[in-house]
Formats: structure tokens, sequence, C-alpha cells
């Protein structure tokens, strides 16, 4: 996504210059009064505020999982919504060369400080969210494995005795539930040995031996699906 970034910095690049042009390019009479505190406290707002985008695009778009992208995604949104506020409230304070310093410090750092709190907010709940993702995928890397190994061993078996005990043994692997847990290891480890058996059998075109260890393993398996529902 890096590429990407780079093309998100060049548009941000045009709009930046399209800023200044408008402050700094504009005639005075009936435009911005470039002068007092009011208009430097605007200009460096809104400044600001393009800073802290481009810092959350970049936080966004450094993803190089097209799902960690998503998660990040609410961040340029919310920042985006940020910038439009922050323009609107530096405009404010540029257009008015009297507005009150005071006043227009108020309003800066209640832009600043929402738009701040909104991003750190999408950020975490990004960073929750991916982190529950990544828990999840290693807790049914086991049955994902385990269906991968069974798909493959009825591919290869040659005899169609074995075919039909394999396609057992896979549907079962493939609907049992993949969610897995710590208490489940014992049983876990038992269908791993129970599986090594049963391609050892394949291997050695041994149908009866194939068909006695398929049976243990789907009954390893119905335990299993009976544990994970008493763990859930």
């Amino acid at each position: 996504m890096k590429q990407g970034f780079k093309f998100y910095m060049a548009i941000w690049a045009v709009f930046l210059i399209f800023f200044h042009v408008i402050v700094f390019v504009m005639p005075r009479e009936g435009g911005i009064q470039r002068a007092g505190a009011s208009f430097w406290l605007g200009y460096v707002l809104i400044l600001a505020a393009f800073l802290g985008h481009l810092a959350c695009a970049w936080r966004a778009l450094r993803q190089e999982c097209k799902r960690k992208l998503f998660y990040h995604v609410p961040i340029v949104t919310i920042s985006y919504a940020g910038l439009f506020v922050s323009v609107a409230a530096g405009a404010f304070c540029m257009a008015i060369p009297d507005f009150p310093i005071w006043a227009g410090i108020l309003v800066c750092a209640a832009v600043s400080a929402f738009t701040a709190v909104s991003v750190l907010k999408a950020a975490a709940v990004a960073e929750l969210v991916q982190d529950m993702d990544g828990k999840n995928k290693q807790r049914t890397l086991f049955l994902r494995s385990l269906t991968v190994d069974a798909e493959s061993l009825l591919a290869h078996a040659a005899v169609p005795e074995l075919k039909k005990t394999l396609q057992e043994v896979y549907e079962a692997v493939r609907y049992s539930d993949p969610m897995s847990h710590g208490a489940l290891a014992g049983v876990e480890g038992q269908i791993t040995v129970k599986f090594s058996e049963l391609s050892k059998a394949v291997d050695a075109q041994e149908p009866e031996a194939a068909e006695r260890a398929a049976e243990e393993l789907k009954v390893l398996l119905s335990d299993r699906n009976k544990k994970c529902k008493l763990l859930k």
C-alpha cells in the first residue's frame, strides 16, 4: 500500500498548495487580512490539521494487508471530518482580524482536542479488532490445517474403498467446530496421532487399518465438538 500513499500524498500536496495560494495570493482588499494574532492562529490550526490528516492517512495506508487497511479506514474518515472543521474554524479566525484571540484559542483547542480524541478512539478500535482477528485465526488454525490434510489425503487415495472412508473423514473434519481452546489440547493431540495412523494406512493401501483409524478419528472429532460446545 506504500504506492497508494505516494499518490495520496501527491493529492494532499496539491490541496495544501491551493490553500496557501488562497491565503497569501488573494488581495487584501475584500480578502483575508494577513495580519494580527487571529490570522496566524487560524493559519496554524489549518496547517496542523493538514499535517495531522497526512499522519492519519499514512497510518492507514501503510498497512500491507487489505483486511488491516479496511480496519484503519475510519481513521482517515474521521481525520477528513476533523480537517473540514479545522479549515472552517481557522478560516473564521483568519477572516475576522478583530476576533478575540482568547476565543480563537478556545475554538482551535476544542477542534484539535475533539479530532485527536476521535482519531485515537478509531485507532484503538482498529487495533482491537485486528488483534481479535489474529487470535481467531490462530484458534482456527488446527481445524483449517487438518481440513487441508484430509482433503489432500482424499485426493491421493487410489483404492475406491479408501476413497469412501476418507470422504467420510474429510466431511467429519470439514463440518467440525473450527474454534480451538487450550482445554482441547489433549483431544486435538489424539486427533493428530490418529490422523497420522490413518495416513500411514492409506500410504500402505490397507483398507481395514484405514477403516479402523477413520472410525476412531471420527469418534475423537465428535468428542472434540461436544467439548467445544461446553466451552462456549
